[in-house]
């Protein structure tokens, strides 16, 4: 080999070393993006349904600490004639554990946990009950509120953050007073609400995901669905699953895309607003009108 055949076999091999690695690169690449496709799609895969004896149940929260459920229903019509509504104490196996845990509640629907309290709404008020007894310890009464309905607590300053659906608002309760946080365009129907990374995620009446920041007031828009978000849950990553009340559960992704996971409409079978157990990746669905509460594995 000559000395310029020799410089060219050299000048060669860099070549030759970078398409080498690249073929010794491409199967775990492939293996990075399958699994990047995987996290960004959940299944739905039913697990249990309860009897039909929690009547009208509306929201479904997860309490950690008894690994229970309880089931906000509110038996009948969401009216304020309507006082026989009650909340009930599920097993994590779908077993009713305790039906009416608290009663004589008015057509109960979001609920959330602050300390050892139970928050839940009621037409034009917040109960706060023990959640320990479940006795109602205090209601805290909204000036001009038409229809409370969901709750986000933020635990660390102590605020539950109530929407009104009838008014397009969303309130805010700390130490037992209530604020206005905010009212008016582009709030419409307001109903779900999450609490995560001191944003308020809020479900509007016209399907879009709403952040809210509680101090600025700022508002941006997460993701679209199709109707009213009526549940909020969150999977971790900014993902999440919200739900519409007529039957519909969709999954958001971290980019704001959203899939539909399950439709239940054309059988009339509501999805109300939903509760999840992150440990087990459980999700639980009340179907309203339809009288139980069904539960999903996200796994």
């Amino acid at each position: 080999m000559n000395p310029g055949n020799e410089a060219m076999a050299h000048s060669s091999n860099p070549d030759k070393l970078m398409a080498k690695s690249a073929f010794i690169l491409l199967p775990a690449l492939l293996v990075s993006l399958i699994s990047l496709v995987q996290a960004q799609s959940v299944e739905l895969k039913p697990v249990w349904e309860t009897d039909t004896t929690l009547r009208t149940p509306e929201s479904v929260l997860f309490e950690p600490g008894q690994k229970v459920l309880f089931v906000a229903c509110i038996n009948g019509s969401p009216t304020l004639e309507n006082k026989s509504s009650y909340i009930a104490k599920v097993g994590l196996d779908g077993k009713v554990i305790q039906l009416k845990f608290t009663d004589n509640l008015n057509s109960t629907k979001g609920m959330g946990i602050l300390g050892d309290k139970l928050y839940v709404t009621e037409m034009t008020q917040v109960a706060e009950i023990a959640l320990a007894t479940g006795k109602i310890l205090n209601r805290y009464p909204i000036q001009g509120a038409k229809f409370l309905n969901d709750i986000a607590i933020d635990t660390k300053k102590g605020v539950v953050y109530v929407t009104d659906s009838n008014d397009s608002k969303v309130w805010a309760i700390t130490n037992g007073q209530a604020s206005l946080v905010l009212a008016g365009e582009p709030l419409k129907g307001t109903n779900g609400l999450l609490f995560e990374n001191n944003q308020l995620l809020v479900g509007n009446g016209d399907g879009s995901l709403l952040s809210l920041d509680p101090a600025t007031k700022q508002l941006r828009t997460v993701a679209k669905v199709s109707g009213g978000i009526d549940g909020i849950v969150a999977l971790g990553n900014k993902t999440y699953m919200v739900t519409e009340w007529s039957g519909k559960v969709w999954h958001v992704r971290a980019d704001g895309s959203t899939e539909l996971k399950m439709d239940t409409s054309p059988q009339k079978i509501s999805s109300a607003d939903i509760g999840y157990n992150p440990t087990s990746k459980m999700l639980f669905v009340p179907t309203f009108f339809h009288n139980t509460v069904k539960a999903y594995s996200l796994k």
